[in-house]
């Protein structure tokens, strides 16, 4: 493994994707029902000159939370889907494979279909409470699901059977959400469809102000865990002749990779394909697997992705919108059928 991080090619890369995530978010501010010129939205931004009062509105209150959020969402979900491959060895391991997501959907579908039966119990006041209601929930359930993994982590006597357990934890948790529609209304049954789509729409300012210091504080987290998942690249016993307490480390990814995966669907939804691809175009731009150099590769990447997707889905110059889970399907699917078919671009994960 190369010891001297960033090396000649991320020194190349790593500015290259900054300078995406400039282009991106530029075209994010410019592109929408209404397309307004750059220069304009530079001066809405910096109050410049005389801003037309549309222009900015629709800049500061609509099209850069939007983006922001997509921005850190991406960062996440691609630095969360890092951590997971490396600890479980698998390629096509991806942040919401320990069920972080089945448990987010099963507070939303609580609040969102269950309430139609309850009358004035809990969940009917959480649905009062509108999307910050909706976000509690999910997080709630998250939270949840999160505590009990890290729970039956204790017991886990490899991380093969750590996957299994959350992929059947995550799996009953999808029975009872499944068990919920069947009895729910329709009306309830279509907003939680529509949840279950993903949205970086919905975030304004009231919610960046909880969900950036969140994930920020675990994005910060993470940066300490960059030698030991360099470590973990060769095997679990070779980590351990190194001096890491794997057990610690690997307490410490989940932990991590649950807070940024639910923190991102409370908020947006279960945005899916962005953990699982951003990791591998990541790996494919810098050709390796140093996590020095990885770590700041797919928090650009991830943020780059996601802010194109979630430009994408609003259908700029039209009054439509796709399901942001529709557009990251089109970009992921093809990468992980790359890496299906090309063992070299797991090589990162599995050396």
């Amino acid at each position: 493994m190369n010891e001297v991080v960033p090396d000649r090619r991320a020194r190349v890369v790593l500015p290259l994707l900054s300078a995406g995530v400039v282009t991106v978010l530029t075209c994010a501010l410019s592109l929408g029902s209404t397309p307004i010129p750059p220069g304009e939205v530079a001066a809405a931004l910096l109050g410049a000159g005389d801003p037309d009062p549309r222009t900015a509105a629709i800049v500061w209150e609509v099209r850069l939370p939007r983006a922001l959020t997509g921005l850190l969402a991406g960062a996440a979900l691609g630095l969360a889907g890092l951590q997971m491959q490396t600890l479980l060895r698998n390629p096509l391991a991806e942040p919401y494979v320990l069920g972080v997501s089945s448990g987010a959907s099963l507070g939303v579908a609580l609040v969102v279909l269950a309430a139609g039966t309850t009358g004035g119990t809990f969940t009917a006041g959480l649905v009062g409470l509108g999307r910050p209601g909706m976000v509690l929930a999910a997080a709630f359930g998250a939270g949840g699901v999160m505590a009990l993994i890290l729970l039956l982590a204790r017991w886990a006597s490899s991380v093969v059977t750590l996957l299994v357990i959350g992929v059947m934890v995550g799996s009953v948790v999808s029975s009872v959400v499944s068990i919920l529609i069947s009895y729910a209304r329709a009306e309830d049954v279509q907003r939680f469809v529509l949840w279950g789509l993903g949205s970086f729409s919905a975030t304004g300012w009231r919610d960046l102000a909880w969900f950036a210091p969140v994930l920020a504080v675990a994005l910060l987290g993470s940066a300490f865990l960059v030698k030991p998942l360099n470590a973990l690249l060769l095997g679990e016993a070779y980590a351990r002749t190194m001096g890491v307490r794997t057990s610690a480390v690997r307490w410490t990814v989940i932990a991590v990779g649950a807070l940024l995966a639910g923190t991102v669907t409370a908020f947006c939804g279960p945005v899916a394909f962005l953990g699982l691809a951003v990791p591998h175009l990541a790996r494919i731009a810098l050709r390796t697997a140093d996590h020095r150099a990885l770590v700041p590769g797919v928090l650009l990447m991830g943020g780059c992705v996601a802010v194109a997707c979630g430009t994408v889905a609003v259908l700029p110059g039209t009054s439509g919108v796709l399901p942001l889970n529709a557009v990251t399907a089109l970009v992921g699917a093809p990468i992980v059928i790359g890496v299906l078919l090309n063992g070299r671009a797991a090589k990162g994960v599995n050396p």
